[in-house]
């Protein structure tokens, strides 16, 4: 049997895999349908833009369901938490993603403008917002979120939402939107043609640069401007009790593993390279390229706050000591091994599946072959 804390740490590591695969697998479906409403002139470039991701979405979003199921039985006491505490924005997700499968199945079925820009505006909202909201939650979770336990362990949420809408949040909800767009325009870039294509490159070229900027600007404000936290006296193979450990929250305290270990700046580092070179990569009509780089900035801008509030995954704003970390919420050993084995044994059959899927289904889709099979596309 695999030791306790080594499960702990194999399974926020597989948490963090779930995350990252999200935002790199649909966050390029929710940037094209961010941009459904503004790239595409007309019901036939709107259409390619659709059967670009129809094909993979769908796959795509089970990252999420994984995700959220993950949680649910790794880290119990997360799960309770968070979507308790954070209903309503929780509940917003909800509703914008119901919006996509609809609309993506319902939107080509009336040939009548009105209906079609309808869904199409659909599409945008179920896009755009879950990564907005997303980036949010990000941002709380680096400036604590406000609940407490009580000697039960019953979990309490003193916050409201709109105390969630606060300036550093917004300010990681527009990098969370911004690399979205950029890495959906890159994918546009590789799979559209004509003027469309030309379009999504400008819009990739804009939105690369401010990924880059704001994810900068939101460093510099969590060193100077964001209290972090600090553990002390947790075991790391200890029970699920959060109230057992010590909690320091000082300015800066969210740098300590990169100071820890230096190597660790990589990470953020590579996120602001690869934006640039992929917008680098636009510039000179590379797309595959553009789209690779976009995908490894994502990869590492969601992996930079993972390390910088490491042990911790849920903070306490309110009652530090009741912060969550991946060593006091987590479920039993049992449970967290029968899960490893099951992820071993399913986790490659869905990625060599996936590739499979996108290299059948890749290649250029042009108006000309949109009208050619209008009967059997969406």
């Amino acid at each position: 049997m695999i030791d306790y804390e080594i499960l702990k740490l194999i399974w926020w590591l597989f948490v963090g895999v779930l995350l990252v695969g999200f935002a790199v697998m649909d966050g390029q479906d929710m940037g094209v349908g961010s941009l459904l409403p503004f790239l595409g002139k007309n019901d036939t470039e709107r259409r390619v833009m659709i059967n670009t991701v129809a094909p993979h979405w769908d796959g795509n979003q089970v990252w999420l369901l994984t995700g959220g199921g993950a949680i649910f039985a790794a880290w119990p006491l997360v799960y309770a938490t968070a979507f308790s505490g954070l209903y309503w924005a929780l509940f917003i997700v909800l509703a914008a993603l119901i919006l996509r499968p609809v609309a993506f199945d319902y939107r080509s079925r009336v040939p009548v403008q009105k209906w079609r820009s309808s869904w199409d505006w659909a599409l945008f909202i179920g896009s755009a917002v879950p990564p907005i909201i997303f980036g949010v939650a990000f941002g709380n979770m680096l400036q604590g979120v406000p609940f407490h336990f009580d000697e039960t362990l019953r979990s309490t949420y003193t916050g409201s939402f709109w105390a969630l809408l606060n300036p550093f949040a917004l300010l990681c909800g527009l990098v969370s939107i911004a690399m979205t767009v950029f890495h959906g325009a890159n994918y546009l870039l590789l799979r559209t043609t004509g003027l469309l294509q030309a379009r999504a490159r400008q819009v990739g070229l804009v939105a690369g640069a401010v990924t880059a900027l704001l994810f900068i600007v939101g460093g510099i404000w969590v060193y100077f401007g964001i209290q972090g936290y600090v553990a002390t006296d947790i075991d790391p193979a200890g029970v699920a009790n959060p109230l057992l450990k010590n909690v320091q929250v000082s300015e800066g305290a969210w740098f300590t593993n990169f100071f820890a270990y230096p190597v660790l700046f990589a990470v953020p580092l590579l996120a602001i390279v690869a934006a640039v070179v992929g917008v680098l990569c636009e510039y000179v009509w590379r797309p595959l390229s553009a789209v690779l780089a976009s995908a490894v900035s994502i990869l590492c801008i969601v992996l930079t706050p993972l390390i910088a509030m490491f042990p911790f995954v849920l903070p306490s704003s309110s009652h530090p000591v009741s912060s969550l970390t991946m060593w006091d919420c987590t479920s039993s050993q049992l449970t967290l091994q029968v899960m490893f084995i099951v992820t071993l044994i399913f986790l490659p059959i869905v990625l060599v599946y996936t590739g499979w899927a996108y290299k059948v289904m890749s290649g250029k889709l042009t108006a000309q072959y949109i009208k050619e099979n209008d009967k059997s596309l969406y």
